[in-house]
């Protein structure tokens, strides 16, 4: 369309938020029943049909079940020609199923760098931190930097080896707080697999983000504007150190919030992705469910295009007034 219709312009920029696909290898089902890639192809069909042209598709964690180099070799060729495809930046997030040297190794081997033709990442070799994807055997945290065109990205590894809890080291709270001291132009989205939030399920609560204080005194005040996670398998969205978060539920199979909160248990279904529109004052969040399901009502383009034409005006009169 040729003009927004409403009093807000469209939005600077759009990433897709995606999260814990939980693959196996060899394409195994997860819990015997769980058809991970295809549940996560049909998430990336869904995508292609919206025509949209996002900056980035952000997976924050548990990319692998088990940490296996075949599910990482599995997902990267399902997903690097979808964002090859649709012009945007790749960002691979660590979460508590994976295992960093696999990772590195699965998603920044030599095979390619997972980096869309024309967008950048800050990679300089002096700063462990931001160059941890090229640290392959290493054992180091895989936090990273992208700059999506004047909106930087900074995605923080709160993996803890050998546990499935989360946390953030001295070090890399040390070099976050160095980064963000400089603003980037259209501000900071900060993604990381464990999301800074209580959880209605109390088992959740033993796996949570451990000294959110310590992360807190990082980001209050900076020029981050969106926390994304991931983690509880289900949608939720909360605030904190004044920053909007956004928790994009798992493309494998999702929290079942309708059982009793201490007996929770996860579903074949329900799975979704996030839509994040960035706007020069603003960040939106918005859940799309998975799935063909068929149209209760529609309207057509020829309609859409007499819309577009109208002034401000007689599109209330056409479209707001009660009949």
């Amino acid at each position: 369309m040729s003009a927004p219709f409403g009093q807000y312009p469209p939005a600077r920029q759009t990433i897709v938020h995606l999260s814990d696909p939980h693959f196996l290898g060899g394409n195994a089902p997860l819990y015997g029943v769980v058809d991970t890639e295809q549940h996560l192809a049909q998430t990336l069909e869904q995508i292609r049909a919206m025509q949209i042209r996002p900056s980035a598709l952000v997976f924050t964690g548990d990319l692998a079940d088990l940490g296996e180099p075949d599910a990482y070799s599995r997902l990267r060729a399902l997903v690097e020609p979808v964002a090859a495809d649709l012009g945007a930046q790749l960002i691979w997030l660590m979460g508590n199923h994976d295992e960093r040297a696999e990772f590195r190794a699965g998603l920044f081997g030599a095979a390619g760098s997972s980096q869309a033709p024309g967008s950048t990442a800050q990679t300089d070799a002096s700063d462990a931190r931001v160059s941890a994807p090229a640290q392959q055997g290493t054992d180091a945290p895989v936090d990273v930097v992208y700059d999506l065109d004047g909106l930087r990205f900074i995605g923080l590894d709160s993996s803890v080896p050998g546990w499935h809890h989360g946390a953030l080291g001295d070090d890399q709270l040390e070099w976050l707080a160095d980064v963000l001291s400089e603003p980037a132009e259209h501000g900071t989205i900060v993604g990381l697999h464990h999301p800074p939030v209580p959880s209605p399920l109390s088992f959740f609560d033993i796996l949570e983000l451990q000294e959110q204080h310590r992360l807190e005194s990082v980001l209050r005040g900076s020029d981050v504007r969106a926390i994304l996670g991931g983690h509880l398998h289900y949608s939720t969205h909360s605030v904190f150190a004044g920053i909007p978060v956004s928790v994009a539920a798992a493309t494998c199979y999702t929290m079942n919030l309708t059982r009793p909160l201490d007996h929770p248990g996860g579903v074949d279904g329900g799975q979704s992705f996030s839509l994040v529109h960035v706007y020069d004052d603003r960040v939106t969040f918005s859940t799309v469910p998975v799935g063909d399901y068929p149209a209760s009502n529609t309207f057509p383009a020829d309609f859409v295009e007499r819309m577009s034409r109208l002034t401000p005006a007689e599109r209330l009169e056409a479209f707001s007034r009660k009949r």
